[in-house]
């Protein structure tokens, strides 16, 4: 009967451990660049992503300010070494400094500040 119990255990240990090491594989091999950002005068804000990671990424929320907003297309999906151009629906001053970031549906975000021309 301990021998049943042990290998059970054993069994739950080892399933347990491959579920969280494939998902921190998967997390820790999300990589995007945001390599240009353009400000549209047509209210928006496009920017140009490149998927470096290892992993296929999806982005879940854009955020201009700490304000989340809208973005197309949806869902915004990159496989890898693909890329793409995000357009956030964003007004935007002349002049003014924006935060803008990207976070994806595993959590890995990236952002900078940019001057609006």
């Amino acid at each position: 009967m301990l021998m049943v119990v042990a290998v059970a255990a054993m069994a739950i240990a080892t399933t347990a451990t491959y579920v969280i090491t494939t998902n921190l594989r998967e997390t820790m091999g999300e990589r995007l660049i945001a390599e240009d950002l353009w400000f549209n005068p047509s209210g928006r804000i496009s920017i140009y992503i490149l998927n470096v990671g290892k992993t296929s990424v999806q982005v879940s929320a854009v955020y201009v300010n700490h304000t989340k907003y809208s973005f197309a297309p949806t869902p915004f999906i990159l496989e890898v070494s693909e890329h793409g151009w995000l357009n956030v629906s964003c007004s935007w001053t002349s002049g003014n400094v924006c935060y803008v970031e990207i976070v994806t549906k595993r959590g890995y975000h990236v952002a900078d500040y940019y001057k609006a021309p």
